[in-house]
């Protein structure tokens, strides 16, 4: 069965609902739907969204905002059913990524390349438009008789045993709610969850491009004293670029007209694809680090942007947000097997303990990065930059991280540590 509800719906009661429909919200309700769809008591599951996405056009052009999706994250995609969902014509593996300081020539000894290979790999992971998970994911989580109902929060109250939420479509009660609302996440704010937060003084400029030099499957990315420029290699031989640059560097950028922009990429690429011409308008958006104190409060529990945004440069906000919606996924069906409530203070725990342990040494690394090699001329800058040279010259310390980038390090949810057939054995 496959249902959205209209305006005007209202549903009784629910177990699950999970507020904001995006990659990462619509991936935990699929991942949830699926796993118990087949047990005693299924688990009745909606998602609330504001808008429900357009399918895109075979033929239409690939959208600018994209992300990287690692080898963990492609094996969630997959155990829910979107993975196939997304048409190849659309996605880009890439095989290498070469990162080098503006310091040293692009293609010198001294510029850090990681290759699949050193890790046994296919690829480092698929370059795919963020709107392409989305609806892929939403389609799976219907297709396994999930509700999607279209509105949007209005208020939300905590009550012993239930959740409940007002919203434009109705009045819902839930055991547990999930704030998968993004960085500005009303989940969060309603139940008073606080965060630390620290802006970069930074602007992401995000646009597709065609460069005179093909791509070769690589994503490049080039540490300025000014933020970051990076080329990441798209299906119709474009590249999306993704330039994190100092504020007062930025705001001239995005006044240039596309020629003269298309210059000055030029320039600050050192010509590493030659050439570039716009092929979309630019976006832009501030950067700052978030992390909420708590994940999580009574009968709610916060994913993605709502609980943690980091830099953009490592590329692995979908990737954490995902890996958050297959933990709690799995600690909610490990409470299933024993008929717990899934809003349980229990599961709400080991489900915060267990991911903030694993982000917070991400992002703390990934601060650091941004802050030393994308910044600075102090000592402990020249350090860093002189410690991509000798990381190239490991190839252990390579396969460290590519195995940490590709999501197969670290205290994994069961269904990222293997390709997952059968989401249901999540319960058996």
């Amino acid at each position: 069965m496959s249902a959205a509800t209209s305006p005007a719906a209202s549903l009784e009661a629910l177990d699950v609902l999970i507020v904001g429909g995006g990659p990462v919200g619509a991936s935990a309700a699929a991942l949830l739907q699926i796993a118990t769809k087949d047990s005693r008591r299924p688990l009745r599951i909606a998602v609330l969204e504001p808008k429900r996405p357009a399918t895109t056009p075979p033929d239409a052009p690939l959208d600018a905002r994209v992300s990287a999706l690692s080898r963990a994250s492609e094996r969630i995609l997959t155990a829910i059913g979107a993975w196939p969902l997304m048409p190849g014509s659309r996605m880009q593996p890439y095989e290498r990524m070469r990162v080098w300081h503006e310091s040293v020539q692009p293609r010198s000894s001294d510029v850090l390349e990681f290759d699949a290979a050193y890790a046994g790999e296919p690829n480092l992971g698929y370059i795919v438009e963020n709107r392409l998970v989305q609806t892929a994911a939403l389609a799976s989580f219907e297709a396994a008789g999930g509700k999607v109902i279209v509105g949007e929060l209005s208020r939300l109250r905590v009550q012993d045993h239930h959740v409940q939420l007002e919203t434009s479509a109705g009045t819902f009660t839930c055991s547990l709610v999930v704030g998968a609302d993004g960085a500005r996440s009303l989940v969060r704010e309603s139940i008073g969850l606080t965060v630390e937060m620290s802006r970069y003084h930074q602007t992401a400029i995000v646009c597709n491009v065609r460069t005179e030099l093909p791509h070769e499957r690589t994503a490049w990315q080039r540490f300025l004293r000014a933020g970051t420029l990076a080329f990441l290699p798209l299906a119709d031989g474009c590249s999306s670029i993704v330039w994190s640059a100092d504020d007062p560097v930025a705001a001239p950028l995005l006044a240039m007209s596309q020629s003269d922009f298309a210059q000055e990429l030029l320039r600050q690429s050192d010509g590493v694809l030659g050439a570039a011409k716009l092929r979309t308008e630019r976006l832009s958006f501030p950067l700052y680090k978030l992390t909420a104190h708590r994940f999580t409060a009574h009968r709610c529990a916060l994913i993605g942007d709502a609980a943690h945004v980091v830099h953009p440069l490592a590329g692995q906000g979908v990737n954490l947000g995902l890996l958050d919606a297959a933990a709690l996924c799995e600690l909610i069906c490990a409470a299933c097997r024993v008929r717990e409530d899934p809003g349980a203070q229990s599961v709400l725990r080991h489900y915060e303990r267990w991911r903030k342990s694993e982000i917070e040494p991400i992002a703390l690394a990934i601060d650091g990065f941004n802050r030393y090699l994308a910044h600075g001329v102090g000592p402990l800058s020249r350090i860093a930059q002189r410690g991509l040279a000798l990381v190239n010259r490991s190839d252990e310390v390579k396969r460290f991280f590519i195995t940490r980038a590709l999501g197969l390090d670290g205290e994994l949810p069961e269904i990222a540590r293997r390709p997952a057939s059968a989401s249901s054995s999540l319960l058996s």
